[in-house]
């Protein structure tokens, strides 16, 4: 098991700072929106609700790793991904195509000689691996 990323306590009290200024703008940008359009509490479980399709993609074995692999290398072909992962082939295609299908991921084929297949994450993808980090942090904070 990987050990948690260490943190100076200083380098932690400004992604505390940070996260919890986001937090707030979250919180207070929702509860705007609910006052002014009305939103009952009801609509909002249904919304998040919608939600549960894209969590149970995002939660299943590979798909975070996946996803951070490629914010951290911009790009990368299937075999980088899958030594970089130490994933077997037939796992890795059906994540990638199912990252695609939802979004998160672009495939690009570059012609060749030879023919080669790029992943890059969408803006949808890079924004949720954005979104994960403070799941990430506090999951290992102490």
């Amino acid at each position: 098991m990987n050990s948690p990323l260490a943190l100076s306590a200083e380098f932690r009290k400004i992604v505390e700072e940070h996260v919890d200024r986001i937090i707030q703008g979250i919180e207070s940008t929702l509860f705007e929106i609910m006052e002014k359009q009305k939103i009952t509490p009801q609509e909002v479980k249904n919304e998040l609700d919608s939600l549960q399709e894209n969590f149970n993609v995002l939660f299943q074995k590979w798909s975070l790793e996946i996803l951070y692999t490629l914010l951290l290398k911009k790009t990368s072909g299937f075999g980088g991904l899958k030594k970089v992962l130490g994933v077997n082939s037939r796992t890795l295609s059906d994540k990638l195509k199912l990252l695609q299908m939802h979004g998160y991921i672009e495939r690009n084929v570059q012609t060749g000689p030879p023919l080669r297949v790029v992943y890059t994450l969408s803006s949808k993808g890079k924004n949720t691996v954005l979104l994960s980090l403070p799941l990430l942090y506090y999951s290992t904070a102490v």
